[in-house]
């Protein structure tokens, strides 16, 4: 079983990416399962309170979850044509202290996917996400791109993802995913 765990780089309650999130659990394939972690509760980094009262708890845990997944999934909205400060700032936390990079990160596999109402997707703050991903040391899978644009018609009111051919991208996407992930942890056990 290929375990992946996927975080969602917004905190908004109706959140397309959040919403895209929740439709990749639904459509992922046999034999793998996706987690959805959160960054909700992480406080801003500061290094004095990481001095004074170390790892926050929603850091530590999301750090282990990381840890143990097979792959990541982040899936980024775009502010301001680049990445979003929620997320960076979880990504800071979660690489503190420097000798946990290897073991949260090293080697592991990780594709970006995002929507936004915009009519490009999310391609800048994907574009933005890649020297953060090879600081890292993360394997980018980047066969696939996953861009949801015009987001607000993809989705229906109640959040689900209602347009079929999204739907059908989504699970093409995973798909690719899965398999990068699966011939990574041979390529490790091997």
């Amino acid at each position: 079983m290929i375990k992946l765990i996927g975080i969602s780089g917004s905190l908004r309650r109706g959140s397309f990416n959040a919403a895209l999130l929740r439709a990749a659990v639904e459509q992922m394939p046999e034999g793998a399962e996706l987690t959805v972690g959160t960054i909700r509760g992480i406080p801003l980094y500061d290094g004095d309170q990481e001095a004074a009262e170390g790892i926050p708890e929603p850091v530590a845990a999301l750090k282990e979850a990381i840890a143990a997944a097979d792959g990541l999934l982040l899936v980024t909205p775009e502010y301001n044509n680049s990445i979003p400060g929620v997320l960076k700032n979880a990504i800071d936390w979660l690489s503190r202290p420097p000798a946990d990079i290897g073991r949260i990160f090293g080697g592991k596999p990780v594709a970006l996917m995002g929507a936004s109402p915009g009519g490009f997707g999310t391609i800048l703050a994907q574009n933005a996400w890649l020297p953060v991903v090879r600081t890292l040391g993360l394997e980018l899978w980047s066969e696939g791109r996953l861009l949801v644009s015009r987001a607000q018609v993809v989705f229906g009111e109640d959040g689900t993802l209602s347009d079929p051919k999204i739907t059908e991208q989504l699970r093409t996407f995973l798909h690719g995913l899965v398999a990068f992930a699966r011939s990574s942890r041979r390529g490790v056990s091997a």
